[in-house]
């Protein structure tokens, strides 16, 4: 699975394998839009990715805002382009959360790197992984 964490200037990726644990790997901080997908899509064929997981920037109060609307646009691009299952997950936070356990870390990499974006990006992902799983075990138990 490929997490994306998506940005008009970066778009932060991590990796997950069959063992469901996500690994955060370099963004697509290019300032070319056609290079950001490049780079995506040299990953997917790097990694064998068979589903894509696209933080979702919902408002606070969960309602989908213009920043939704602008990732609804980028995940109609990636459908149209890959033919690849797109799950949306609620990031609400993610990058916040990222700063401050680096902040917590004593470190603090610069926001045009794309690292906090990448690890947003593995935090997303994470949540997906955990939540599918937890939803899997709960529908073997009852059956």
């Amino acid at each position: 699975m490929l997490g994306i964490d998506w940005g008009e200037k970066r778009i932060g990726l991590a990796f997950a394998d069959s063992i469901g644990v996500a690994l955060p790997v370099d963004a697509a901080v290019s300032t070319s839009k056609r290079k950001r997908f490049m780079q995506i899509e040299n990953l997917i064929k790097e990694r064998s990715i068979n589903e894509l997981v696209v933080g979702y920037p919902l408002n606070m109060n969960g309602s989908v805002g213009f920043k939704a609307k602008e990732v609804d646009l980028f995940i109609a691009e990636l459908e149209r382009r890959f033919s690849l299952p797109v799950h949306r997950v609620d990031e609400r936070l993610s990058s916040h959360s990222v700063e401050q356990g680096l902040k917590f870390q004593k470190r603090k990499p610069s926001r045009q790197s794309g690292e906090i974006d990448s690890r947003a990006a593995a935090l997303i992902l994470q949540d997906f992984i955990e939540e599918r799983q937890l939803r899997a075990s709960r529908n073997t138990r009852h059956q």
